[in-house]
């Protein structure tokens, strides 16, 4: 996976393909300069009249139902639509889906409609779309949950959906439903800055226009990871963000290689 992982970045940075992202305004910012940083293009519409012709001509689509509005609930649907009919990769970040009943009844309901390439969420948001019944506070994972454990989960859903499955936590589960990997790459450092979460999903968006779904996740979760730990310092959460920006631009392949923490499970 390192050395494929080399292959999709340099891809990525000479193709400069097109993103767009449907995301929470909390995180618009970020997403745009984590794909920019890797070399890709972004593109932030959200209005239902447009979206169906500027997914059309893009290359992926990151979707991210955090901070949901009506005009961003027919947006996401209309894209969606226009994505399966285009077959352009989709990842749908599911967030806030453990604490809100609207939001789960939401993705289950574009879930039954339409199958994305990855469906992405921490590991109560990836809980939750299994199990009905649990719910938990906020948009942060309950720390209980252990990566074993929401493998399990994980790999019902792959199968379930026919889609990849990315549950982040400090090891980020990643599966197919045939194939399951763990990623150790990361630091408590981008849990206290808002948007990363969501930045992960645009790198995974932007590595899919050269990788299949699971190599992109993998890759994606590898980077944004090992970008972390070489951003951390005593400074505070502002210059981490600083740092992580500037890392996001510039990791090259011997750092990818030298510092992948995979496990296959």
């Amino acid at each position: 996976m390192t050395d494929k992982a080399c292959e999709i970045l340099n891809l990525v940075r000479t193709q400069k393909p097109l993103i767009h992202c449907i995301t929470n305004p909390i995180s618009i910012n970020q997403c745009a300069n984590a794909i920019l940083a890797v070399g890709a293009k972004p593109i932030m519409a959200e209005h239902p009249k447009e979206v169906c012709e500027i997914t059309a001509s893009s290359d992926a689509l990151m979707l991210n139902i955090g901070n949901i509005t009506d005009a961003r609930q027919r947006s996401v649907l209309l894209s969606m639509k226009t994505a399966e009919e285009k077959n352009i990769p989709v990842l749908l970040d599911v967030v806030g889906v453990a604490c809100s009943k609207f939001r789960r009844e939401y993705t289950l309901n574009l879930l039954n409609r339409f199958t994305p390439s990855v469906i992405k969420g921490n590991y109560s948001e990836i809980k939750a779309l299994y199990d009905e019944g649990y719910s938990s506070l906020g948009v942060d994972a309950e720390p209980s949950i252990r990566a074993d454990n929401i493998l399990k989960v994980a790999i019902k859903l792959a199968n379930n959906y026919k889609a990849v499955i990315l549950a982040t936590g400090e090891i980020d589960v990643i599966t197919n439903g045939e194939r399951a990997v763990f990623i150790r790459n990361g630091t408590p450092h981008l849990a206290a800055v808002t948007g990363t979460g969501c930045m992960l999903g645009s790198l995974c968006a932007a590595f899919m226009t050269n990788a299949t779904p699971m190599e992109a996740s993998v890759f994606a979760c590898c980077y944004l990871g090992i970008c972390g730990e070489l951003s951390k310092t005593d400074k505070g959460s502002g210059s981490f963000m600083v740092n992580l920006m500037d890392r996001l631009s510039t990791l090259d392949g011997k750092e990818i290689l030298k510092y992948s923490d995979i496990e296959e499970k």
